[in-house]
């Protein structure tokens, strides 16, 4: 079983750099979004109950980002083809980073050892950071619930 990331991430350090497959067969970086902002957050699981509700909520608010000057990019441990299915099943346009090896969920700390039914298993912790256009990082929402979130997400980049 891999440990648990002993990272402890916070406003205004520095966001850990990745480059990771994305849906659509293209590449993601965080360097792709250098000089704008960015809602980076990190889901268990495709097609999941929460996790679609939450890319359904980023999706219907990227008018109201862009707007904003915020980029949005999701990010879980599952494959580009994974990504592909649940993009063209929820008609998703926005961007979902691949991190198979979980090694950009590890340098964020999303990646923790978590408990259900007594039983220990390590997976991702819901999480968003908004990212300033200079790479640090603005704010960090941490054990994240659903219902509101992109809209609390939303309104921290417009402050921003």
């Amino acid at each position: 079983m891999t440990t648990a990331a002993t990272v402890a991430l916070e406003e205004g350090g520095a966001a850990p750099i990745f480059t990771l497959p994305g849906a659509g067969g293209e590449s993601v970086s965080l360097a792709d979004f250098r000089g704008r902002k960015l809602a980076l957050y990190f889901y268990p699981k495709d097609d999941t109950s929460g996790c679609t509700k939450e890319a359904i909520e980023f999706n219907a608010l990227q008018k109201e980002f862009a707007e904003a000057g915020t980029a949005i990019l999701g990010m879980s441990p599952d494959s580009p083809k994974k990504h592909d299915k649940f993009r063209e099943k929820y008609e998703l346009s926005i961007p979902l980073a691949a991190d198979e090896a979980k090694e950009a969920l590890a340098a964020y700390g999303v990646w923790v050892e978590k408990s259900m039914y007594g039983r220990k298993y390590m997976g991702v912790e819901r999480t968003t950071f908004l990212i300033g256009p200079d790479g640090k990082i603005a704010k960090i929402w941490r054990k994240v619930k659903v219902p509101g979130h992109a809209e609390a997400v939303l309104a921290a980049a417009k402050a921003l």
